[in-house]
Parts: C-alpha cells; structure tokens; sequence
C-alpha cells in the first residue's frame, strides 16, 4: 500500500519538489520535524523575514554538563565527541575539565554526563585531584534532580580497573543525583565501545520526543562544526633518520634518540604533544608463546601475535578470558581463591600459559589477548627548526621478575630492532593542557628529569626559533653526571645563544647522598619564586608516582620557606598556579 502524500496539491511547490519533501518528510521522527519546524522558523527570523506560518514558540536547547578527567587526553577527546553529538541532538553542551569545575555549579546543571581517566593505581588524574577531592569531601553539594550518566576509561593490567569512574558514578548518586544509564568501564580499545555508550546514554538524557520545537542556535551559522581544527587520528608512516645512544657505553641505562621522517609534511604538531608509535611484539616472545599454546605452526596466528596483539599484559581479566575459554580447573580454582591479583604481579601472559598448560586455539588467543595499543612518547622536537621530522626519547624498559628477562614493548621494539631506513606507523597525540605560553616574553621553568626532558628540548628550539625574549630555566636530573647528561651538548649550546637562561642539574649517583631534582628546587627557592611572582609558567614532567609529587611538594615548601607561609597557605598559592594553568603537568 502506498503512503498518502502528506502536503496538499494546493502546497506551493512544483509536483516533483513535492514528492521530494513528502519523501523526505514521511520517513522523519517527531524529533527530526520538531528541529526542522524551528530550524526554519528560526532562518527566517535570522534573515529578517517573519515566518510564514508561525511555528510553536521555539524551546530552549536542553542543557548538558559533561566532566572530563584526563591524563593522556582520551577523556577529553571523548568528551569533545559527546559534546557535537549532543549538540546536533538538541542540546546545549558545556563540555568543563575537572582542572576547572566549581562544584557549586553541579547542582543546576540538570544533565550530567561524566567521562574519567583513572591514574595509577586507582588514583585521579592529576588535574583532576583538587576538584576530585572536593567532590568526595563532606561539604560537596547535594545533586538532587540531576541526572548524571558515568564513562569510566582504564587499564585491565592495573588492579584498580577504572576507579575513578566507579566512584563517581556512586558519589553522584550518594548526593542525591539520578541515574540515566549505566555506567561503562573501558579497558584501552574503548574507541568503538565508547562511541556505542556516548550514543545510548545521550538517547537516555534526551527530553521527551514532544511536540516541541528545538531552538536553533544561529550564531553558529556559518562557522565549524569543531570549535577548532584537529589533526588526523590516522597512523602514517615514518621513515627512521637517525637512531642514537645517548647515554655512554658505560651507563647502565639505554636511552634512544629516535628522528622520523614524514615521506609528506610533517603534521601539525606543536610542543607538549606526543607522538603514538605502532610497536610490534619481541619475535622470541611470539616464538615462545605459540610453542607453549602448541600452535607453533600456524603462521597467521604468528603474524597476528607479532604486530596486533597485546602480548605481555597479565590481568585478572585476562586470567578470567583465559579460564572461560579453556575450562582450566587449577586456574579457576586460582580466581576463587582471591589470589589471583597477588598472582599476576610482574608476570605475563607467557606465565599464564606455561604454568596453566591448557589445549588452545587460535581464537582462544585472540579472545584472551586484547589489541596492541600504541605506545605514546613526548615530542622532543619543534617543527620550526627540524623541518618535516619528529625527534623522540626512548628509555629502553628492561628488567626481570619470576626468573624470567622482560622488556618495555616499544621501547626495547625501538631500542634493538628498529635501524636507520627503517619504517614505522605513529600518529600525533595532542596535548592542549602543556603548551608555552600565548607570550614569548613570559618566562618558563621546566623541570624534566630523564627522559622528562624531551619536551623541554622542543620547547627550547620553539623559543629559540621564535626569538622569545622571555627566559627559560631548566632542572634535569640522571643517574651520572658522565654517562647520562640526555643533550649535553645541546644544552650547553642553548646557554650560549641564550635560548635556555639557566639550568640545573642533579645526578643522583655521583656522591654517596642521592640529590635529586626537588633538592635543586629548594636549593633555588628564593628564585624559584621570585620567576613565579614575576608571572613565570612551571612545566613538569616525568615519573608521576614519584617524582611529580615531590617537586609539587618542593615548591610549596619554597613558598612557605621564602615568604613565611604556613603549609595551608603555600598550598593555596599552588594550587591557585594550577587553576590559572601556569603549573602543568605532564607525567606517565
């Protein structure tokens, strides 16, 4: 049967524009009719005409708050996501950074959507600490009519599997919020299963499909969709230029200098972002794997193990995967025990395999394994004076545990199988929260300890080639002062051209006291403080277990030390650094 024609032949439209608005319109939602009922009302407003045939007053895009906590910057790209989709839903997106929540907005914001990175062993992202707090404090405000939906992003080889997002989803709802759909907890291939949640839990916030017409927000017209441009998220490949040691054949540490070139122009990168390298897996190891699987013939399966898989992560998910697929008695016996987290530590899937023989497929070990993800390194180049290549430096991870000889993934891929005219997959990771300053003539503290100082030797050639007037002083720190000085001579070069205005160093192995970076930094407080005062930014990064929570502690102690602070008052100055975004962190 046919569908009736829904616009009278007296309409004013030829018959053949019609039959294409009838086409268009017969198939339509409520939703779709109502947005374009007021689109329409709204463009004739905009163009100074009245509307033709007046439509219902138009109703206000629904408001949606959406929090992201980020550490390597997937929260914030997912909440961007969530953001232009709700826009073209009818929404009215505010997409707020923990860094920058005031939690007395929460309680009228209505809609709620959450997206959180978890840190570590369970802990925030650093960002995200102060207003985390608050939130879980006793003086946080109650959340009553807000409805909040929870994305909670993670790591399965930790043991605290994404919980941050777990425990904001139930203090959302301990204040008093509603929830709208459930929460989701994502190891590291999130991207399409994100994507599927962002969908259902916008469908779930959504206002009722009235007869309503959505208000249009016209002074968007004519601009971006994207508030600003992003780079592509497609891995290009690379060819390997150059391939270097920088630490002595003495050092006990290898540290790989690493220059690609792009065979087309380089993307648009800038200083503080990072670089994602597509590793594959150690060859050995494969080798290993498909002998104690008993699947050492089958040579897709080892293709598959050597450049898509991820390997070497043991987690109680994996052992889970592993017990489902392969019914494995002693294994599951394992899991109920409650042991098995004390079990997998420093151990891999190699371990899994040899200590729990089990009859296993090709797709058991796809199903137990999860993709190989990229591994992200800070650029340590400005494209201003390097052209079309990119420069990294790689610490080349090696260490043993149970008997057994383990190497970083990456690290060691690059450190002993990759040479000059080799070829790799990367991708540009932006990282918009450790930038220079908007003003060159600001002056900026870095402090890079190992390979913390790759992005400060970006930043030094970006203010070099710029000619920044402001100055630049550098804390480093190593091991040995003889055999592991990361860019010795480029330091000393900078000092000369008066790129870099001063460093500091400390090697902590070249006296029997081990002096550290944070020591330098008391030992400088009186100028330390005085760069902060004068409005200088302070960049830090490195090891965030360890050595980011001892400067941060070093510099409020120079506070309290120079201006006769008390310890609450020093962390105040601090922390309001880190408000007005002049203390950045960038810390693995």
């Amino acid at each position: 049967m046919s569908r009736p024609a829904l616009l009278p032949r007296t309409a004013p439209f030829a018959d053949s524009e019609r039959a294409s608005l009838d086409a268009v319109l017969g198939t339509a939602t409520p939703i779709q009719r109502a947005w374009l009922a007021g689109f329409l009302a709204g463009l004739d407003a905009a163009g100074g005409q009245p509307a033709a045939v007046p439509a219902a007053p138009p109703k206000a895009a629904e408001p949606l708050t959406i929090l992201y906590a980020s550490e390597s910057g997937n929260s914030e790209k997912l909440a961007g996501d969530v953001g232009k989709l709700a826009r073209k839903q009818g929404f009215k997106p505010k997409v707020v950074d923990f860094a920058d929540l005031d939690l007395a907005t929460l309680p009228k914001a209505g809609k709620i959507v959450a997206i959180a990175a978890t840190w570590g062993e369970g802990e925030p992202p650093a960002r995200a600490v102060r207003a985390y707090g608050e939130l879980m404090g006793d003086s946080a405000p109650r959340l009553d009519g807000v409805q909040f939906a929870v994305l909670a992003l993670g790591d399965t080889s930790y043991a605290e599997f994404c919980a941050i997002g777990k425990a904001l989803d139930a203090r959302f709802e301990a204040l008093g919020g509603k929830r709208a759909a459930e929460r989701a907890d994502l190891d590291l291939d999130f991207e399409k299963p994100a994507a599927d949640w962002i969908k259902g839990a916008l469908k779930a916030l959504a206002p009722a499909a009235a007869d309503n017409v959505v208000a249009v927000d016209f002074a968007r017209a004519g601009a971006a969709e994207d508030d600003e441009a992003e780079p592509s998220r497609e891995p290009v490949v690379v060819e390997v230029v150059d391939h270097v040691n920088l630490n002595s054949s003495r050092s006990d540490k290898e540290t790989i200098h690493l220059a690609l070139a792009f065979e087309e122009s380089a993307p648009a990168y800038e200083p503080g972002d990072s670089l994602e390298i597509y590793p594959e897996n150690d060859p050995q190891l494969v080798e290993e794997i498909l002998k104690a699987a008993g699947l050492a013939g089958d040579e897709a399966l080892r293709k598959a193990l050597l450049a898509e898989r991820d390997i070497t992560t043991l987690s109680a998910a994996t052992v889970e995967r592993f017990v489902k697929a392969t019914g494995h008695a002693e294994a599951q016996r394992l899991i109920e025990s409650g042991e098995v987290r004390a079990w997998i530590e420093g151990r891999h899937l190699i371990d899994l395999i040899e200590t729990y023989p089990a009859k296993l497929s090709a797709e058991h070990l796809n199903t137990i394994t999860r993709p190989l993800p990229p591994r992200a390194y800070s650029i340590a180049s400005s494209r201003k004076e390097v052209g079309d290549e990119v420069h990294l430096t790689i610490a080349a991870v090696r260490y043993e545990t149970h008997g057994r000889a383990r190497a970083g993934v990456a690290s060691v891929h690059v450190a002993d199988r990759i040479r000059n005219g080799a070829k790799l997959r990367v991708r540009v990771k932006p990282n918009r929260h450790f930038r220079l300053p908007a003003d060159p003539a600001t002056d900026i503290i870095m402090v890079g300890p190992g390979t913390g100082v790759a992005p400060f030797r970006a930043f030094v050639q970006e203010r070099r080639a710029v000619e920044a007037p402001g100055r630049s002083w550098l804390f480093f720190g190593d091991r040995q002062f003889t055999h592991d000085f990361l860019y010795q001579l480029e330091w000393q070069e900078a000092l000369a051209d008066r790129s870099l205005t001063k460093i500091d160093v400390a090697f902590s192995r070249d006296q029997r006291e081990k002096i550290y970076v944070q020591d330098r930094i008391a030992e400088n407080a009186k100028d330390l403080v005085a760069w902060l005062d004068g409005g200088a930014h302070l960049y830090v990064c490195g090891d965030a277990k360890n050595m980011a929570r001892d400067v941060r502690a070093a510099v409020v102690k120079a506070y309290e030390a120079v201006k006769g602070l008390s310890a609450a008052d020093a962390e105040a100055q601090v922390a309001g650094l880190e408000r007005s975004h002049r203390y950045q962190q960038d810390v693995y």
